[in-house]
């Protein structure tokens, strides 16, 4: 057997894997979201505890299974580098065990990464559960991403001095921020100001497009108005009706000049 072959064969198992667990990783993604949330929030639970680890390790399962199958497995990696990223990080609690803590308290952009790589995952599985990037994938899709960087913004901001004292607060100042309208607080430590920055960003672009398909559909819906001021997709069907009678007409005078 060729590697061309092979390399195809590959890919087709490597697709029917993932279509058959899509659904579970789907879910899980939804729920390792919510879990994340709740960590910054208020913290786990011993049982939510497990339940996350849980879920981490399948994750990791689930990666290292596709990444085996991948023919191209540095094209995988480098497709998926956010995701590597997401299953590397909860592993840093483990290096508690073997009293690391005082060296990952330092790292303090750690909880911004699984943050993003977490919200990122989340982005997957709604994308795949949507099946196309339409209107309600961004509507829901910017709901998802208010909640959780509130989250983290509430995290990283309630110790600060100046921060938020509760997570309505940072929800509503999330909110504000990806609506441009913007608010007087600004992020104190370095890692609210990263998750801000990365906010206002998704803010700018999303907000034009929610813009423009909103502008839309209200023009669709007064062309549709027999009594509104722009042309009606009506009217604009009996216009092109009578042009081809007039056209018509003209043709058939012109066949009858020639034969005259």
């Amino acid at each position: 057997m060729s590697n061309e072959q092979l390399t195809v064969q590959r890919n087709s198992l490597l697709r029917k894997v993932e279509k058959f667990l899509e659904a579970p990783m789907i879910f899980l993604g939804f729920v390792w979201l919510v879990l994340l949330v709740v960590e910054l929030i208020w913290g786990l639970s011993p049982v939510l505890e497990i339940i996350s680890i849980t879920i981490w390790i399948i994750f990791i399962l689930d990666f290292l299974l596709k990444l085996i199958l991948a023919p191209k497995k540095f094209t995988y990696l480098k497709k998926n580098w956010l995701t590597a990223i997401s299953l590397i990080i909860p592993a840093l609690r483990i290096f508690r065990i073997f009293r690391i803590a005082r060296l990952i308290r330092g790292i303090r952009s750690v909880r911004l990464i699984k943050v993003v790589s977490s919200v990122n995952r989340s982005m997957g599985s709604l994308n795949a559960t949507m099946k196309r990037r339409g209107f309600k994938y961004v509507i829901i899709l910017t709901v998802a991403i208010i909640f959780a960087g509130a989250a983290g913004m509430y995290a990283f901001e309630k110790d600060s001095g100046k921060g938020f004292m509760a997570y309505g607060n940072a929800l509503w100042w999330t909110a504000m921020l990806l609506t441009s309208l913007g608010s007087e607080f600004w992020p104190q430590t370095a890692e609210g100001k990263a998750l801000c920055i990365l906010l206002s960003i998704y803010g700018f672009c999303v907000f034009g497009y929610i813009t423009a398909t909103l502008a839309s559909f209200f023009v669709g819906r007064d062309a549709e108005e027999k009594n509104a001021p722009l042309a009606g997709s009506a009217d604009i069907l009996q216009l092109k009706k009578e042009i081809e009678k007039l056209t018509a007409a003209v043709n058939a005078l012109k066949i009858e000049n020639v034969k005259g």
